[in-house]
């Protein structure tokens, strides 16, 4: 029985993460050190190949897939979209620190979410939603290999729901540039909706 194979790449850096703010929904572009840094990797590394590409709408992900992929056109799936954090977009940790709803938030609470954003368990719906829809639509076409490049977040929460060896999400971390390669068996994922991941990404042979 023939098996799917999805690879998930996390976007390269930008300016705003990297001075620790909530950068959800905005579209930022990549920092020029991130340009720089996935051009190095594309050089030293090896990103794997498939013919279908998805990316999130937001420009850090729509230019890295420019980048690591330039002869691919990709699908752009506004479901990917990282996780909408609402009032504390561009905000740090620092500056968040007294507020209630966010200590709340921080300590998982449930019910608990960013001020005019997305909470934790409607995010992971979103996104779940969208993952089995791809992974349907790869089955129905025959597409038996494809790559995602998305979000941190979107990532280590896929792979905490479906991901084989089971973890928890902040297990999954991942730095920008870099992902996961999982393998979908048919019978499995309709039984069970599971997933294997088999390798980090980029290798280097």
């Amino acid at each position: 029985m023939q098996s799917y194979v999805i690879h998930f790449l996390r976007h390269g850096a930008i300016a705003d993460t990297l001075k620790g703010k909530y950068i959800g929904k905005t579209d930022v572009p990549l920092s020029e050190e991130g340009r720089a840094l996935l051009r190095k990797y594309d050089a030293e590394y090896i990103y794997p190949g498939a013919a279908v590409l998805f990316t999130s709408p937001l420009k850090r992900c729509v230019e890295t897939a420019n980048i690591i992929y330039p002869d691919l056109k990709p699908i752009v799936i506004d479901q990917l979209a990282e996780c909408d954090f609402g009032d504390w977009e561009g905000k740090t940790a620092d500056e968040l620190k007294d507020n209630p709803d966010f200590q709340k938030w921080l300590a998982g609470e449930k019910g608990s979410k960013p001020t005019n954003g997305e909470s934790g368990s409607e995010f992971a719906e979103r996104i779940c939603l969208v993952f089995e829809q791809i992974v349907d639509g790869l089955m129905k076409t025959g597409n038996n290999e494809a790559i995602i490049i998305t979000h941190g977040g979107v990532i280590m929460t896929l792979l905490s729901v479906y991901g084989l060896p089971r973890a928890k999400s902040f297990e999954w971390v991942m730095d920008n540039g870099f992902g996961y390669s999982a393998r979908i068996t048919p019978m499995l994922w309709s039984r069970d909706k599971v997933m294997e991941v088999y390798r980090k990404i980029p290798v280097t042979e």
